[in-house]
């Protein structure tokens, strides 16, 4: 089997190595930026829009793939649905929730009411071409089908190559500490790390790190910022230095409103961090509560106060529940299996 597989900027790694995978299985895959192939309105570059599927069906034309499978919904997988090939939607958010809390805040001008109008019709009709969606974890393959009844859907999960996760020094953070690795570009996720503001105040002698950034960095900045121990780090170059920062830390904390599979959360297990992470969409997926971290509902400030606590006074339980976490995501999102479980459901779905 041949398959072409179109990806996001930010995907490439992971999906070459899930490619890489999927040849010990026998299929031959072919790993591109989407963009580099078909784009359009309202993508910002005008000239763009110009070239639209030529180069895309001049790769399908010498690739012969038996099916495309695109992990986002734009024009590589609009100019699939144009064609006879089989195609393949790897969902890795609430696209339904995201487009409506994208109307509420950052998209009010017509000018983006326009470019998020454009991106909900591709969209639409890659879902409605789609010979299979593959939501990311099992909260989102319920909420598909909510809007996709008849459709095929099966769960692929986000795979991750443990090898890349190994202990490393470089960087030097104060103690006792707990460290967050999230961005600030939806508002529902983001806003949960204002639960912060309390904990900061009754626990002045742990330093809380955030790493990342967004268009709600100074929402979440113009509250917390004022405490002393809340230091913000800014982006951090993937992997090498996440990887330090993540060596660092005592405890990963997630702190997120909405979220389907965050890579960060296989990151930390990985590397034996104890997890605390709010109990929403697919995290509990991620993660086996009480074993190799703590869940804890949204806003619940007095048990995050409870489990940061637990973890800092016992240093063998961090280091148990670490080494358990390593092992529970090498046993459940290794790409053998996530490769291995995706051959499966085009089987299922009689797509090889």
């Amino acid at each position: 089997m041949r398959l072409l597989i179109g990806g996001s900027p930010s995907k490439l790694f992971h999906l070459k190595e899930f490619s890489n995978e999927l040849a010990k299985l026998g299929v031959e895959s072919k790993v591109v930026l989407d963009t580099d192939y078909c784009d359009g309105f309202p993508s910002r570059k005008i000239s763009n829009w110009v070239h639209g599927s030529a180069k895309f069906n001049e790769l399908a034309k010498s690739f012969k793939p038996d099916a495309i499978l695109v992990d986002r919904q734009r024009h590589f997988g609009l100019a699939t649905s144009k064609t006879n090939i089989p195609l393949l939607v790897h969902l890795r958010g609430d696209y339904w929730k995201e487009m409506k809390m994208a109307k509420e805040t950052l998209y009010r001008s017509p000018p983006k009411r326009l470019a998020l109008w454009g991106w909900s019709r591709i969209a639409d009709k890659c879902f409605e071409s789609a010979d299979l969606i593959l939501p990311i974890c099992k909260h989102l393959e319920n909420r598909t089908k909510e809007y996709y009844p008849k459709t095929n859907i099966d769960t692929m999960y986000q795979g991750i190559n443990p090898d890349n996760w190994y202990s490393t020094e470089g960087m030097k953070l104060d103690h006792p500490c707990v460290g967050l690795l999230q961005s600030a570009v939806i508002w529902e996720k983001a806003r949960e790390m204002l639960t912060l503001e309390p904990v900061l105040k009754k626990m002045p002698h742990v330093t809380f790190y955030w790493v990342g950034d967004g268009p709600y960095h100074g929402h979440i900045m113009s509250k917390l910022s004022k405490y002393e121990n809340f230091k913000w780090l800014g982006h951090m170059q993937y992997p090498d230095k996440v990887r330090e920062y993540l060596s660092e830390i005592d405890i990963y904390l997630l702190l997120s409103g909405i979220d389907m599979s965050p890579l960060t959360l296989l990151e930390a297990q990985l590397m034996k961090r104890p997890v605390i992470a709010t109990r929403v969409g697919g995290i509990p997926e991620l993660m086996n509560d009480n074993k190799t971290g703590f869940l804890m509902e949204r806003g619940d400030y007095q048990t995050l106060i409870e489990k940061i606590n637990i973890l800092l006074q016992d240093e063998n339980k961090r280091n148990a529940i670490g080494k358990a976490g390593r092992q529970f995501v090498i046993e459940n999102f290794n790409w053998q299996k996530i490769a291995s479980n995706f051959v499966s459901s085009l089987k299922k779905y009689s797509l090889i």
